[in-house]
C-alpha cells in the first residue's frame, strides 16, 4: 500500500497570503499566527512570502484567483473574520467567500488554505485568532504547507 501524506518543513515553497482589513483588530493576529508556523515549521523565507491586503472578506476569492492565476505560487493562505450581525449580511458574505475560494482551489489546483473566520461574536473570534482555541491563521498555514507536499507526490 502507497500512503501520500504531506510533510510541513517546505524551505523553497512560494506562499500568498490574502488578508482583510475589515477586522484588522482579529486578522492580524491570523497573519501571525500563519507567519510564525510558515517561518518555524515551514521553514519558508521571507522573500517567498507575498502579503496582500484586500477591504473585506468577500474580496477574499477574487484576490485568491489572481494569485493562482499567476503561476507564482504553490499555495495560497486566505485569512479574514467575518462577525454574525443582525442582519442577513453576515451568511452572505460567509458563503459567497468560502464558496468563492473553493472554487478557485478546484479550477487552479492551486492549495488555498480557508482561515476565514465565521464566528457569533468578537468573543469566539478572539479565542480562534490566538486565546483559547488556537490560532486559525497557524492552522491555514499548516495545511497550506501539507498541502504542496502531498499533491508534489501525487
Amino acid at each position: 500500500m502507497q500512503v501520500i501524506e504531506g510533510v510541513l518543513a517546505t524551505p523553497e515553497a512560494k506562499i500568498a497570503i490574502v488578508v482583510s482589513r475589515f477586522n484588522s483588530f482579529i486578522n492580524e493576529h491570523l497573519v501571525e499566527g500563519a507567519l510564525d508556523v510558515l517561518h518555524r515549521i515551514g521553514q519558508v523565507k521571507d522573500e517567498n512570502i507575498t502579503l496582500v491586503r484586500v477591504p473585506g472578506a468577500i474580496e477574499i476569492p477574487l484576490a485568491v484567483k489572481k494569485a493562482a492565476n499567476s503561476g507564482k505560487f504553490d499555495a495560497i493562505i486566505a485569512l479574514g473574520c467575518v462577525i454574525r450581525g443582525d442582519t442577513y449580511h453576515f451568511e452572505v458574505v460567509a458563503n459567497e467567500s468560502s464558496k468563492g475560494l473553493a472554487q478557485v482551489m478546484l479550477q487552479s489546483e492551486v492549495p488555498v488554505a480557508f482561515g476565514v473566520l465565521t464566528t457569533e461574536n468578537i468573543e469566539q473570534a478572539v479565542q480562534r485568532s490566538g486565546s483559547k482555541a488556537g490560532n486559525k491563521g497557524a492552522e491555514a498555514a499548516s495545511a497550506a504547507l501539507e498541502m504542496i507536499n502531498v499533491l508534489k507526490q501525487m
